[in-house]
C-alpha cells in the first residue's frame, strides 16, 4: 500500500490550476478551512480519507457527475441566550468543497463512503479491467 504523490506532469489537471479539480488531488487551493486529503492506491482500490471532526454523516455530500467526485459540507450553527438585561445571539457557518476527477480505471457507480472517529473514508473500487493480473507460467516449446 503506497500513498499517491500528487504530481502535475503525471496528472493534468481538468481545468485551470487554480479552481478546477485535477487527478486525485483536489483544488490546489491551500486554504486552511478545507480539509487535506490522504489518498492510498491499494491493489483493489483506492481510498481517500479526509479529518473532518465534529462533524455528523448528514453533514456530508459525496456526488460524482462526468467523473468529477464532488466532496462538500455546510454547517450552520445558531445559538441565542436572553437574560434580564441581555441577549447574546452566536452563530458560525462552515463549508468547504473538494472535487476530484476520477481517474478511467475507477468504477464510479460503486464508490463508498463512511464517517467515523472524525474521518471520511471514501473506497474508490478500481474497475476490473484495470486490476491486477495474476501471474502465469509460460510453457517453452
Amino acid at each position: 500500500m503506497s500513498i499517491v504523490k500528487i504530481n502535475k506532469l503525471l496528472f493534468p489537471s481538468l481545468m485551470n490550476d487554480f479552481m478546477g479539480p485535477d487527478w486525485f488531488g483536489g483544488t490546489d487551493n491551500w486554504n486552511t478551512s478545507v480539509p487535506a486529503v490522504n489518498i492510498k492506491d491499494n491493489e483493489k482500490n483506492f481510498e481517500l480519507e479526509l479529518a473532518v471532526p465534529g462533524g455528523k454523516k448528514d453533514d456530508f455530500t459525496v456526488e460524482v457527475d462526468n467523473d468529477v467526485l464532488t466532496i462538500s459540507s455546510e454547517v450552520k450553527m445558531e445559538n441565542e441566550e436572553t437574560n434580564d438585561n441581555y441577549t447574546r445571539k452566536e452563530f458560525s457557518f462552515s463549508s468547504f468543497k473538494r472535487a476530484f476527477t476520477l481517474p478511467e480505471t475507477v468504477d464510479g457507480s460503486k464508490i463508498d463512503a463512511k464517517y467515523e472517529d472524525g474521518i471520511l473514508r471514501l473506497t474508490l473500487p478500481k474497475k476490473q479491467e484495470a486490476l491486477p493480473k495474476p501471474k502465469r507460467l509460460i510453457a517453452i516449446g
